[in-house]
């Protein structure tokens, strides 16, 4: 928007405190090189445009607003004389992008003293050669600087994913070696088994009989009911009864194994009825092995489950294989996340799951979406842990007009309100000494609302901590443009 000009006085620019040290000869160049501009009511110039000049007000009211997700969000109102804004960056060259990183507008009729970006440019490495220098190193440095504490974050959150990941794997690892071991044993025990009763005086119907038996049992074995531990007990005891009343040594070994499979003395008798008297110890005890190697296939199908289940969600946590942007599921990224922090997180907290699973998917990075649940979900662990270690998580999903809301509430002591205003500020952390590098939520405040155009903020009473991340439900169009590409439809199997 372009304002009135109008005279430019060296007298009333140096009557603002930016200018008030210059010399007349400085002040001089100031207005044969700048001008004067009156705005009317409306705006001055929009975020993300080229950055063309360096305001400084004379007189008037200017609001300056950021864009989030799809809404313009005041961040500052003023009537001061002499503040600025505009290309302030302009000193530091093609180096960085020269455009404006907020909104301007004026609410009263308002004076600018308006400087083109070259003319600043150049008066700060004309008159502040050193003040230049100082404010490059600054600029720099600190990005630099925060680009590398950002990667140590993420280098944090990995070690700390790669500890539970190990953790996690480790049990059901175990589990299988352990049941291949003693699978081994059982198989080698059965084929010994079957070798005392091939060579016993058994006709081969009575042979047949029993691997009919053994089929049958293999059945019920997959098709076990799950049983209370009073139901357990109870049929164990029958169980042990049965196998003493029909001569089986040691039936108090072997009834725990039948219940488990979901055998029960109705069981025993249809076994009993099909096999001869002479034939039943023997039945039994190779009943109990087929029992025994059913179980513990069962165990190391679910071991290598578990494994395989694991190896996915991390593959989904890293997004390996996938495009830096596509449509997603949010809930498959929420669950993938939990998974890989499921050790972290202990079984103090209890974590609910309150999802509305007919929200569609949303274009995003998913890569990068995880790395802000794992940011939120650490503090909120670490906020339940500072009250006893017990509390609740919940991870709600919701619709909110046209964003898709996902919601992280924990139970623990809150956040002073004193503090809640720079909780998003870069390098500001709550947590002791070497437990935070204060960049967790700044890195997420930068993935939501820089990469996703979304938001994200926060609402903290004692013992009801929300942190709210609203998504758009569809893509900007500068977002295809920036990327080149046009997002991913979700994969179907």
């Amino acid at each position: 928007m372009t304002g009135q000009p109008m005279p430019c006085s060296p007298q009333e620019i140096a009557s603002l405190f930016l200018f008030e040290k210059l010399s007349p000869e400085q002040l001089g160049r100031l207005c044969s090189e700048g001008r004067v501009e009156r705005f009317d009511v409306g705006p001055v110039y929009t975020e993300g445009d080229p950055a063309t000049c360096f305001y400084v007000m004379v007189e008037g009211t200017v609001v300056l607003s950021r864009r989030v997700g799809g809404d313009d969000v005041e961040v500052s109102r003023t009537s001061q004389r002499g503040v600025y804004a505009g290309a302030m960056q302009a000193y530091l060259g093609d180096r960085v992008p020269q455009t404006y990183n907020n909104s301007m507008r004026v609410t009263e009729p308002t004076r600018f003293f308006v400087l083109p970006a070259e003319s600043f440019a150049a008066v700060m490495r004309d008159w502040f050669p050193m003040a230049a220098h100082l404010l490059e190193g600054l600029f720099f440095g600190s990005r630099n600087t925060q680009r590398a504490i950002g990667q140590r974050e993420r280098l944090l959150a990995l070690g700390s994913l790669s500890a539970g990941l190990t953790h996690e794997l480790n049990n059901p690892a175990a589990a299988a070696v352990r049941a291949t071991a003693t699978l081994r044993e059982r198989v080698g025990k059965m084929r010994h088994k079957l070798a005392i009763i091939a060579q016993g005086p058994y006709s081969r119907e009575a042979l047949a009989d029993l691997i009919e038996i053994q089929e049958r049992t293999a059945e019920r074995v997959a098709k076990a009911p799950v049983l209370s531990p009073l139901e357990a007990s109870d049929r164990e005891d029958e169980l042990a009864d049965w196998l003493d009343d029909h001569g089986i040594q040691e039936g108090w070994r072997i009834a725990p194994t039948f219940v488990q499979a979901g055998l029960d003395t109705d069981w025993l008798e249809q076994v009993a009825a099909t096999v001869a008297e002479d034939i039943l110890p023997g039945a039994i005890g190779w009943l109990n092995y087929t029992v025994e190697t059913e179980l513990l296939m069962d165990e190391i199908n679910d071991s290598t489950t578990r494994i395989s289940h694991l190896v996915d969600a991390a593959k989904q946590y890293s997004q390996l294989d996938r495009a830096p942007h596509r449509v997603v599921d949010v809930h498959e990224l929420l669950d993938s996340t939990l998974l890989m922090l499921s050790g972290k997180i202990g079984r103090g907290v209890r974590v609910v799951k309150d999802y509305d699973r007919s929200l569609p998917d949303v274009p995003a990075y998913p890569a990068e979406l995880n790395q802000v649940w794992t940011n939120i979900i650490d503090n909120a662990v670490f906020a339940i842990a500072s009250t006893g270690g017990e509390g609740t998580l919940t991870v709600r999903t919701a619709r909110e007009g046209d964003r898709l809301l996902v919601e992280f509430r924990d139970t623990g002591p809150g956040i002073p309100a004193d503090v809640r205003s720079r909780i998003f500020d870069p390098f500001f952390t709550t947590k002791p000494v070497g437990e935070g590098t204060g960049l967790g939520l700044d890195i997420s405040w930068r993935i939501v609302v820089n990469k996703h155009h979304g938001s994200l903020q926060v609402e903290s009473a004692p013992g009801d901590t929300r942190f709210q991340v609203l998504l758009p439900l569809t893509a900007p169009e500068s977002e295809t443009a920036e990327t080149g590409e046009t997002p991913e439809t979700p994969e179907t199997s």
